[in-house]
This record gives C-alpha cells, structure tokens and sequence, in this order.
C-alpha cells in the first residue's frame, strides 16, 4: 500500500503565489529572487578580492538585461522563427512565455565582454568565472519556476512513478460553460489496486459548481458531455491525460447542499520531473563553484570557472534532455533535440577553455585581487 501510494504525483501547483493576485506568479518570483541574491553573493566575492562593490550595481543591469533580451531571442530564433518573424511585435509578449537559456548564456557572455570593455583592472575571463558561480545558482531557481508553471516536463516515465501535470486540463475545465466555482486535481488513494505499472494512473478532479443554473440531472448531461470534450479533445488534455474517448465519462454528482460536488475519475500520465533533476544539477554545481572559490579565489586561472561551468551545466542539460519533451514539433525529426544541439558547440568551447586555463596557469596576484 506505501509503494502504491508514493508511487507518483498529481501536480497542480497554481502558478501565482498568492491566490486571487496573479501577477506576482512563481516563475517571476524565483527568477526575481535569483538576480537579488546574486548580486549579494557578487558584492561578497568583490568585497573579498579588493574590488568596488559598487560596481556590483552597473553588473547586474547588464545581467539583467543581457539574460532576457538573451534568453527571448534565443527561443525566437532558435525555436520558433516563423511564428516571430511573421508577427515581430510578438518579440516583445515576453509575458506570454518563451525563453531559451542557450539565448541567456549567449547573451550574458555577449553583456559581460562590454561591461568589462568599461571596467579597468577586471578581465573579461576574470568577471565571467566569478559570474557563472551565480549563474548556476539562478538558473536553479528558474527550473523550480518552470516546475511551478507546470512546463518544460518530461516525457512519459512508462512507470507508475513520476509526475501527473494536470493545471493545464483544471484551466480548460475552468472555462466550461458551467457554474463553477473550483476545480482540484488529485490522487485517489481508493483507486490503487487500478495501477498497472504501465505509467497510465488514476487521477481525480473534483468539480465544485453552484446550484441554480443546472437541476441534477441537466448537469450530469452537461457533465457527460462538456468535461469529456474537455479531457479529451485539446492537444494538452491528450497529452498529460489518458481519458479514453471512445468510452463513457466515469463520474458521479453529489448534492452538498449549497452546492454540487462532482468527481470525474481519469487518467493521467506519469511524466519525469526533468525540471527538479535540472535544478538540482545546477545547485549542486553552484556549490562546487562557490565553495572551490572560497578556498583557492585568486589562484583559480582565468576561463577554467568559465570551462568548468559550460562543461557541467550544458553536459547535465545534454543528458536530461533525453528525458525530456520536445519544445516544438519539429524536433521530432531530429536526432538531437535543439537543446541537445546548441549544448554540443558550449561543451566543446567549455573543454578548450580549460585546457586554456591550465597551460596558461595562475594569473598574476595584480589582475585579480588588486584594488580599483
């Protein structure tokens, strides 16, 4: 019975953090956190090495700026060129999703070699072996905001283990035609001895609907009809979900007095929950990096933290993404999915920086510790 029911999740998390305020969402939040812990960590590594921690600030716009603007043209070029270029004004609907990080890593590069252009005694490789400490840490935070927004999952895991995503069928159930008044996706703990082992798994929603615009039985036939075309006929119910649509909906309705409670019981598919892998890979190496420069700062020799950091982020990125869905349909036909495509050129220009960095040894004490 504990097997069963640790077996997997149904997650729907909505994405705003607070209920009833969705403008401060979870994915902003993260990301948000992410630069203003960042620029507290790169205030403590200037403040160590003898550097102006005010130029922290000038910093982190370049950053800021650099892994937006980065990170959109990346998905728009990268991704989906036709449907930006046909509609350039769409460019700017960063809201509506659509950020790569090859872009972000492309761009902050791109940022910090003018930022360095403008700053006496920091190196280019200098600035970007301390940065790609903070960046590992940020890009952690993002994939839990990706997590929370329920995107950028996994493929199906064949197994009862893994994650249901189901916020994007409890959205499309939000805009029936109905009286509702809340939706909740979740695990039947009754419905265990329905597990297969083949990742098809049982997945409840409840439906809370108001009374006064339906009699019991016109609801059932509402029911029947609207929430099966819902679970079954848009491409993310198809995707996360395993209704069957040749058979009749299985649910029941239950008078609560002020209102009607009704269960749907379906299926969903269990998903690997790529974006947690993804965050705890870059943690993990956001504390190498971190705790390797606490103990050797100046003697790290410049472009190996920049070398170590494309070899690890984009080599782990590389590896999940066999796990992971496509983001576009034509990746269907590759042998290696973009993301697995653009993290080939970083790996390899990550080893030739550190076989750089080794045979050019220690920089002088001057070019990294010395005061502005």
């Amino acid at each position: 019975m504990m097997d069963s029911v640790l077996s997997y999740v149904v997650w729907s998390p909505h994405p705003a953090v607070f209920a009833g305020f969705e403008r401060l969402r979870w994915y902003s939040l993260l990301f948000a956190l992410g630069f203003i812990i960042s620029q507290q960590i790169m205030m403590y590594i200037y403040r160590k090495e003898g550097h102006d921690e005010k130029l922290v600030d000038r910093l982190t716009i370049y950053m800021v700026l650099a892994t937006i603007l980065g990170a959109r043209l990346g998905h728009v070029f990268f991704y989906e060129p036709d449907k930006y270029l046909s509609n350039p004004i769409d460019i700017l609907k960063v809201w509506e999703g659509g950020l790569a990080s090859h872009g972000a890593a492309l761009g902050i590069l791109f940022a910090l070699w003018l930022y360095a252009r403008k700053t006496p005694g920091q190196s280019y490789l200098w600035v970007v072996d301390r940065i790609v400490i903070v960046v590992a840490m940020t890009g952690a935070m993002i994939r839990v905001g990706n997590l929370m927004n329920s995107e950028i999952g996994g493929k199906a895991t064949g197994t009862d283990s893994g994650f249901v995503y189901a916020r994007d069928a409890e959205e499309i159930l939000e805009t029936l035609r109905l009286p509702l008044e809340e939706v909740t996706a979740y695990k039947p703990l009754d419905r265990t001895g329905e597990l297969q082992g083949t990742g098809i798994v049982p997945v409840n929603f409840d439906l809370r609907i108001a009374k006064g615009g339906f009699d019991e039985a016109e609801l059932s036939e509402a029911i029947a009809r609207d929430v099966k075309y819902a679970l079954t006929r848009f491409k993310s119910s198809q995707k996360y979900l395993a209704e069957d649509a040749t058979s009749p909906l299985d649910f029941s309705v239950s008078d609560q007095g002020d209102h009607y409670l009704v269960t749907v019981r379906t299926f969903g598919v269990a998903k690997y929950p790529t974006q947690i892998y993804e965050s705890l890979s870059y943690f993990i190496i956001f504390l190498a990096l971190y705790f390797g420069w606490r103990k050797y700062q100046a003697r790290i020799p410049e472009g190996l933290y920049l070398g170590i950091f494309l070899v690890s982020v984009f080599g782990m990125r590389f590896i999940w993404e066999f796990l992971k869905e496509v983001q576009v349909d034509f990746e269907e036909e590759l042998t290696f999915n973009m993301g697995q495509a653009l993290s080939i050129p970083l790996v390899l220009s990550g080893i030739a920086l550190i076989i750089y960095s080794i045979k050019k040894g220690t920089p002088p004490h001057a070019k990294t510790s010395g005061t502005l």
